[in-house]
């Protein structure tokens, strides 16, 4: 099957593998029987021949490659070389130069965030809970992906994260993310609207399907939880030249104004951020690492041939096939230039009859008939024989090429940012490598041991390197030791930096409230590999070449109703309807002439005094006022007429007679699942775009002008709502009783139940004097994590709570509030009897008692707002420790 150029995402990429650590490298044992025997090749002297033959086929190609880099820089010089990026035009590089993407604004903001971290650890700050993490997954599938995310969860729980796992999907591996002890919960377009997503300090979305959820989170009051969006995929981003080309800017848009409410939008590798630059809104990121290549090797090898690959594609089964392939970014070009190859004919004529058995397969360039034809004439020239030279384009699958190749030659002399993906794939093959001395490279491959490495400007190097790995006739010790040593270090070879990238990531983006506990250092992280153990259980057996046939045809089925076609399908029909409205229509031309407009005017003048007439005709007749029957139904047409405004609701005509109302405060559209409908509740919103249509929801900001600057609004929050209410109370509230139920009560599971409801309801209408207040979400709901044998009196709980500054700001207001002398003690006692404290606003009590509360928190709050005018910054909150609370 062939795949578009360089797609390391492709069908087969996800498929489940056999045994991943089987103790051969991966190979079938036919396979390896194929590999280890020797080669049956030409006559006597066979090593000495050919190894000096080999070294002028190197120079010739490799040398003409440098040469190259010096005869295409007529205009910049020597030391520079021109590249395809891409289909692009052609641009000048210097040899050995570093090809970067570098978000530096992204990475300034991030390496902020983590200076901050730091010195809150030095501080020594504590906390009531860990830090929750929501992730979202497409599926439980047993993939490379769910492999990746299963060893991040893991590492970071050991950190001290805590994850809930939401799947767009419901499948039978559930119970992997329960052995790493995460509580899984399947999202449905239901469910998903009764998800309260501020209970998590982030939100990690990790597949473009995720784009489901990303809607709500771009809803208040969860516009500010920040948001991590983890792309593997590429299917989107090769849509994208597509959309543009039919003019699709809407959908286009669309994806765009998505990625735009992500924090941080990682890669797995450099790329992936190529192929979407339409989405980049300075956003983009790159955590290299991803057991992708290891885990589609493994299903390719467990799915095909060796000898039947090589086999239809013409190559003997003891032929020597050496792979010569680039970099991925610049697979455009040719590593040579044509103009110069006729140099080395004589060099070449002198091994024309003992390459036979060497085969070089040249991977690079397009799929012209021009180009193909062009190579080929050019090999001959060079006195090569007929197929030992072989050029593919790289709308071939690699795999096949990998697969098929005893050595793999690597001539890029680009400084990438990452590991090559392509020297992964054939080290995890368990082919020898030949690669330049690159520092990326050199990072991770150990020379003479996991490949052999050359240096680029020094050919001799290169000559060597393949006499190492060619013996007599066949392929010598150490390159079978190379390959295995290879195999070994591509199973985990990035999954540490992996770890530790997400890890720093978290740190950078993720804000942790005064009530959380810090993470652990990220040096304090003890896995370095991927979870290979975790799925090996379930994965022992090999499959059939017909069973990867049906997974890959599933892959395809599951990449086919993908959230990218379904949403160009919607998108291409509304242009259907769209373009059939506009063909219905008919536009006429007809532009009014002066006469025209004297007409129209005489008509007008006419049916006024014709109106007129006929009114004065009227109020000279005698006539009935109706039936009361008839001016009801004229009253009640006239009170649907009215604006939307002005409507009652169901609720509002309930609460006639009642007792009590308790009040729901929210600020978003994101909130409104969470509200609740019935005679005792009343919303009360403080955005007035925010209002629920047809409803007599109570607009804070515009009964207290306080809250039109945003500085209070925020600082205030559900407080400010009630400093509302209580303003010109008779206005709005009539009832004995009141209370306030914050919309986060329904999201944390801690709102009043129905039967909860009607006792409270019975008890207020038997209670009518008084102070008394009733309360039912309590301090300590849902810090079970904290140790037991820890007793915290409130100011203990509220410093915790406040970045440990509660007591000392408290203090100071009550000493301001009531002019209390410096010596004297300004904090009340609180009890300390084991009872609990109320949260979340969630109370009622006596309306005159509620009052006088009021009275009490204004002055309470502008006194603590005068101390905050001392501070420094008169736009943070001296209460917070997080960005987000401070700001």
């Amino acid at each position: 099957m062939s795949r578009p150029a360089f797609s390391r995402r492709g069908l087969h990429a996800d498929s489940l593998p056999g045994h991943l650590n089987d103790g051969a490298g991966g190979r079938s044992p036919a396979d390896r029987r194929n590999r280890l025997p020797p080669r049956k090749g030409t006559g006597c002297r066979w090593t000495q021949v050919l190894l000096g033959g080999l070294v002028v086929v190197v120079l010739a190609f490799f040398g003409l490659g440098i040469w190259q880099l010096t005869l295409m820089t007529s205009a910049g010089g020597p030391g520079e070389f021109v590249s395809r990026i891409g289909g692009g035009g052609r641009r000048a590089r210097p040899v050995g130069s570093v090809l970067r993407f570098v978000p530096s604004d992204l990475m300034r903001r991030f390496e902020e965030q983590r200076s901050a971290l730091d010195r809150r650890r030095s501080d020594g700050r504590l906390g009531l809970r860990p830090p929750r993490l929501a992730l979202v997954i497409e599926d439980t599938y047993k993939d490379s992906n769910s492999l990746m995310l299963l060893t991040l969860v893991k590492s970071l729980m050991d950190l001290g994260y805590t994850f809930m796992i939401f799947t767009l999907e419901n499948n039978e591996a559930h119970f992997l993310w329960q052995s790493v002890g995460c509580q899984l919960s399947v999202l449905d377009s239901d469910s998903l609207r009764s998800v309260d997503w501020s209970n998590y300090e982030g939100v990690i979305v990790s597949s473009l399907e995720g784009k489901k959820v990303i809607p709500r989170l771009m809803q208040e009051p969860f516009m500010s939880v920040p948001l991590i969006w983890i792309v593997h995929e590429d299917i989107l981003g090769k849509r994208l030249s597509h959309y543009a080309e039919l003019g699709w800017k809407d959908l286009i848009n669309e994806w765009r104004n998505a990625f735009i409410r992500a924090d941080a939008v990682v890669f797995p590798d450099f790329s992936l951020p190529m192929l979407y630059t339409l989405l980049d809104n300075g956003n983009f990121f790159v955590i290299s690492g991803s057991p992708v290549d290891i885990w589609a090797t493994s299903a390719y090898i467990a799915s095909h041939s060796r000898n039947q690959l090589r086999g239809n594609y013409g190559f003997a089964e003891n032929d020597l096939l050496i792979l010569v392939v680039g970099s991925y970014f610049f697979y455009g070009d040719p590593p040579w230039d044509y103009r110069v190859m006729h140099a080395l004919v004589p060099q070449v004529k002198r091994i024309k009859e003992l390459i036979g058995t060497i085969k070089f397969v040249f991977l690079c360039g397009n799929s012209t008939d021009a180009y193909s034809s062009t190579f080929q004439d050019v090999a001959l020239r060079m006195g090569f024989p007929d197929g030992s030279v072989r050029h593919y384009d790289m709308d071939h699958d690699v795999n096949n090429f990998l697969y098929m190749a005893d050595i793999v030659l690597y001539w890029s002399f680009i400084e990438e940012q990452n590991f090559p993906p392509l020297l992964l794939q054939a080290m995890s093959f368990e082919i020898p490598i030949v690669a330049p001395n690159m520092t990326v490279i050199r990072k991770y491959v150990a020379n003479n041991v996991h490949g052999i490495l050359f240096h680029p400007s020094t050919l001799d190097t290169l000559v060597r390197a393949l006499s190492l790995l060619i013996g007599d006739k066949e392929l010598s010790n150490i390159a079978h030791s190379v390959a295995s040593h290879g195999k070994s270090l591509s199973m985990n070879m990035l999954a540490s930096e992996c770890i530790s990238g997400y890890a720093e990531l978290f740190e950078s983006i993720l804000h942790f409230p005064s009530d959380t506990l810090l993470p652990n250092s990220i040096s304090q992280i003890q896995q370095k590999t991927w979870l290979w153990d975790l799925l090996d259980k379930e994965i022992k057996q090999t499959y059939a070449f017909t069973e990867n046939e049906n997974l890959l045809r599933n892959e395809y089925s599951r990449q086919r109703s993908s959230i990218v076609y379904l949403l160009e399908e919607q998108f291409s029909k509304r242009l259907m309807e769209n373009d059939s409205q506009l063909v219905n229509k008919t536009y006429a031309e007809d532009f009014p002439t002066l006469s025209d407009w004297d007409d129209i005017s005489d008509m007008e003048a006419s049916e006024d005094y014709v109106s007129r007439e006929m009114q004065e005709f009227d109020e000279r007749m005698e006539r009935t006022s109706g039936s009361w029957e008839d001016v009801y139904r004229n009253s009640r047409k006239a009170e649907k007429q009215k604006a939307e405004a002005y409507e009652r609701d169901e609720g509002e005509l309930e609460r006639t007679g009642q007792p009590l109302c308790i009040y729901e405060v929210y600020t978003g559209e994101g909130a409104w699942p969470f509200l609740h409908h019935g005679s005792i509740y009343r919303g009360i919103t403080l955005s007035f775009r925010a209002r629920r249509s047809k409803s007599d929801d109570i607009d804070a900001v515009s009964r207290l002008p306080v809250l039109n600057d945003t500085y209070y609004r925020d600082l205030l929050c559900e407080t400010g709502a009630m400093f509302a209410v209580a303003n010109s109370v008779d206005s709005v509230h009539k009832l004995p009783w009141i209370g306030f139920q914050s919309w986060r009560a329904a999201g944390k599971k801690v709102s009043l139940s129905h039967a909860a409801e009607e006792v409270l309801e019975k008890t207020t209408q038997r209670q009518s004097k008084g102070d008394i207040i009733y309360y039912w979400a309590v301090m300590d709901m849902g810090l079970n994590k904290v140790d037991i044998n820890r007793k915290l009196d409130f100011w203990s709980t509220c410093d915790l709570l406040n970045a440990a500054k509660c007591r000392v700001m408290f203090e100071d207001a009550f000493r301001q509030m009531y002019g209390l002398p410096p010596g004297m003690r300004a904090l009340p006692p609180m009890p300390f009897d084991g009872d609990h404290w109320s949260v979340l606003h969630s109370w009622v009590m006596p309306t005159p008692s509620f009052l006088e509360f009021i009275m009490f928190a204004r002055i309470f709050a502008d006194s603590l707002d005068s101390l905050n005018q001392n501070n420094s910054s008169l736009t943070s909150c001296i209460l917070g420790s997080s960005r987000l609370e401070v700001t």
